[in-house]
């Protein structure tokens, strides 16, 4: 039985997700994207079902999406199932896919502004996770305005940075994966 659906973005942290929890979570992703499967085919390649919703024209999942892919899932043998949105910052806040938990993803590379310009997105998350901390010097990244931008959009706002690549900050990620807090 499912006891945790979490929507989340950028499938190389999905990836990673995928790979290193591996035996000790049983989970599958329910990919959105516009029109190709590339994400979940990618996905598969790290042992989990990766089922992809092609939205078409449509900016976001809704729960008529969901609800149509649902079936292909083996529910009762799953603790985690991804719902990976098509992955802007402005259409899917306002969209209730029955998750449990919503983690929104920034990068370093997207800048310091994004929960200023998208805070609806902020305020429907459960979690910030600021991804590629790994190159955060290189592009520049003001890692205390971003935090001071995510506390002026929702303050207290739980926030993991990490980097997929590296490891840094995945055992929080992982945590909050099974539920334990972030």
């Amino acid at each position: 039985m499912i006891t945790r659906r979490l929507r989340t973005a950028r499938p190389l942290l999905l990836e990673r997700t995928l790979r290193d929890l591996a035996g000790q979570v049983s989970m599958a992703v329910a990919v959105g994207d516009l029109a190709t499967e590339n994400d979940a085919a990618r996905l598969r390649q790290h042992g989990a079902q990766a089922e992809q919703i092609v939205t078409g024209t449509i900016c976001h999942l809704d729960a008529a999406m969901v609800q149509a892919v649902l079936p292909r899932f083996d529910l009762a043998g799953l603790e985690v199932l991804f719902l990976e949105n098509v992955g802007n910052l402005v259409c899917p806040s306002s969209y209730d896919l029955g998750e449990a938990a919503r983690a929104v993803l920034i990068s370093t590379t997207e800048g310091e502004d994004k929960p200023l310009k998208y805070p609806t997105m902020f305020n429907t998350a459960d979690v910030v996770v600021i991804t590629k901390m790994g190159i955060a010097d290189a592009v520049g990244f003001d890692r205390d305005l971003c935090r001071e931008n995510i506390d002026r959009a929702r303050s207290g706002m739980p926030v993991i940075e990490l980097s997929s690549r590296s490891g840094a900050g995945l055992d929080a990620w992982f945590a909050f994966v099974r539920g334990q807090g972030a």
